[in-house]
């Protein structure tokens, strides 16, 4: 039986509605506006622009619709101009069209339903040059700012206004409050933990994670020969579940069609309706047959269809997810199918699975400069995928087993650090500096810690033996241990440490999870994803510190 190790092994049917966040072609402005809805005297609609992050050669705004009415707005659309040539490339949760060079209309989608009376709507874009703001805006024919038609700069502030502000007046909402679209609390349930962990998804349940997650990933099912395949059979649908281990309480029988986790995964769902559950392929054990996969897309993805869509589990999943490691570029084995093979895998994949069902990815996260990142066009993939998860843990560990010692997974950089680029902080910005919308952006954290043994020193650089004893592998511990066995000593690059005896060890506590959400919602990301479940403790610290970060 195949199976990856720790964290590298990281790595949708028409009954199931998921909306696809893919980014809208820019086309010719419908000529006509918009009629504008009965304005009611307690306000207007009003309009606001807000840098999400400018890189010199481009820039993100995320772009706020509030309705200051005491009247619900069917539909909306925002019209604008943008100076000195800026030009978008991309842009989501809206409908673009594009008049001309510099004049934009943006229109609410269908399925994003009236604007209700004091209720805002989010969209964005990514555009050339350093950040402006539009020279004209007007929404349904009126400006922007709540008053007539205007072509001033100051119709479009850059704080985005509460329900009851003035047209005159923007305060900054609360930030934990989350955009209409929603943030992503994404989960790994590792299929092999059924065995040695003896973790199952009612633990999923118990623990109370359920309810703090927005979306699980089901880790991991095979590519051999360039398709979709069953990873673990016995644990995906055949191991028969006790009263006591099922989520719904009843036992399973000799005779029932579906069994296993993704019997119980039915039932999570059942007591869970906002959960959806994506199958999860490759990891860092079975990424090998992405290589033969890329050669003919539509052919993978055609298998993968078949396997996810399989009638016997097909209410099961919401969608797939590519585990790459990596395209172009060597983890386990190395892939040389040049830049745009990912991109042709994913898009088959989209074709394949349509619009309603989730396509994502967790992609590397080295930073560096010619790393991984830069080996493939991950921009161009990104337009297909509902959103993309740079794996920004595993920087650092015992694989170097003399060290020096360093966290896993740092947010930041900071003095020392044994390698460029190698931080979430790196990895996050070079995405967004290669067009992909800080929304598409999930960042990663572990719920699990890498340590050395044979150190003497308390602070990271030590020099080591070699890897501390874990549980099930060398080297890695559960967080669920460490903060028994190796409480955290420090702090350094946003993580935590610990140097307990000759052990150092690196892992994320719910104080640096809840700064590291801080920070992710500051940027614009759409949300946090981690490695995984069963490493949390019973009563779930770490999910509660990620999902309080997005509430």
């Amino acid at each position: 039986m195949v199976r990856s190790s720790a964290h590298h092994p990281r790595p949708g049917s028409s009954r199931r509605r998921a909306l696809a966040a893919a980014l809208t072609a820019l086309g010719v402005l419908v000529t006509g506006l918009v009629a504008a809805p009965g304005a009611s005297a307690a306000g207007a609609v009003t309009v606001t622009f807000a840098s999400q992050g400018d890189w010199g050669t481009g820039h993100q705004v995320a772009v706020t619709v509030t309705n200051g009415t005491t009247s619900s707005v069917p539909s909306w659309a925002v019209d604008f101009a943008l100076p000195n040539g800026a030009t978008v490339s991309s842009a989501w949760d809206a409908d673009l069209t594009r008049n001309g060079t510099s004049a934009y209309r943006a229109a609410k989608k269908g399925w994003a339903g009236p604007l209700a009376p004091g209720a805002s709507q989010t969209w964005g874009y990514v555009a050339s040059g350093p950040f402006v703001r539009p020279t004209t805006c007007t929404v349904n024919g009126a400006a922007c700012t709540g008053g007539t038609p205007t072509s001033s700069p100051t119709a479009t502030p850059t704080t985005t206004p509460t329900p009851t502000a003035t047209p005159t007046q923007s305060p900054t909402p609360t930030p934990t409050t989350p955009p209409p679209t929603g943030s992503k609390v994404v989960g790994y349930f590792a299929e092999w933990g059924v065995y040695g962990r003896n973790y199952h998804v009612k633990d999923i349940d118990t623990s109370g994670s359920a309810s703090k997650l927005t979306h699980i990933l089901y880790a991991f099912g095979n590519t051999t020969g360039g398709r979709c395949s069953i990873g673990d059979a016995y644990a995906d649908y055949e191991k028969a579940y006790t009263a006591e281990q099922s989520v719904d309480g009843v036992a399973d029988t000799w005779d029932q069609p579906l069994r296993g986790s993704f019997n119980q995964l039915r039932e999570l769902k059942k007591k869970h309706p906002h959960l959806k559950v994506i199958w999860s392929f490759g990891g860092w054990t079975w990424s090998g047959g992405f290589t033969q996969a890329a050669q003919d897309p539509a052919a993978f993805a055609e298998s993968c269809y078949n396997l996810v869509e399989d009638p016997r589990w097909a209410d099961v999943f919401d969608g797939i997810d590519v585990d790459w490691e990596y395209p172009n570029a060597c983890g386990l084995t190395c892939d040389a199918s040049g830049p745009q093979a990912f991109d042709r895998v994913v898009t088959a994949l989209r074709n394949r699975f349509g619009p309603n069902n989730l396509v994502t990815a967790a992609i590397t996260a080295d930073g560096s400069n010619g790393g991984k990142i830069d080996a493939t066009d991950y921009a161009t993939a990104a337009q297909k995928l509902d959103w993309i998860m740079p794996m920004t843990y595993d920087y650092f560990g015992a694989f170097n087993a003399q060290g020096p010692t360093a966290p896993h997974s740092p947010l930041t950089a900071y003095p020392g650090i044994p390698q460029e680029g190698f931080n979430s902080e790196a990895a996050v910005n070079k995405l967004i500096a290669k067009g992909i919308p800080a929304r598409k952006i999930l960042l990663g954290v572990g719920f699990y810690g890498r340590g050395w043994n044979g150190v003497t020193q308390s602070a990271p650089g030590g020099s080591a033996s070699g890897p501390a004893p874990g549980t099930y592998e060398q080297g890695i511990e559960d967080y669920k241990v460490l903060k028994q066995r190796c409480p955290a000593t420090g702090t350094v690059g946003g993580t935590a440490y610990a140097h307990c005896g000759t052990q150092w060890w690196s892992y994320d506590t719910p104080q640096t999870l809840a700064s590291k959400m801080t920070w992710a919602r500051n940027k614009g990301l759409g949300g946090a994803f981690f490695w995984e479940l069963s490493g949390d403790t019973s009563n779930g610290e770490l999910i509660t510190a990620v999902s309080g970060g997005w509430r």
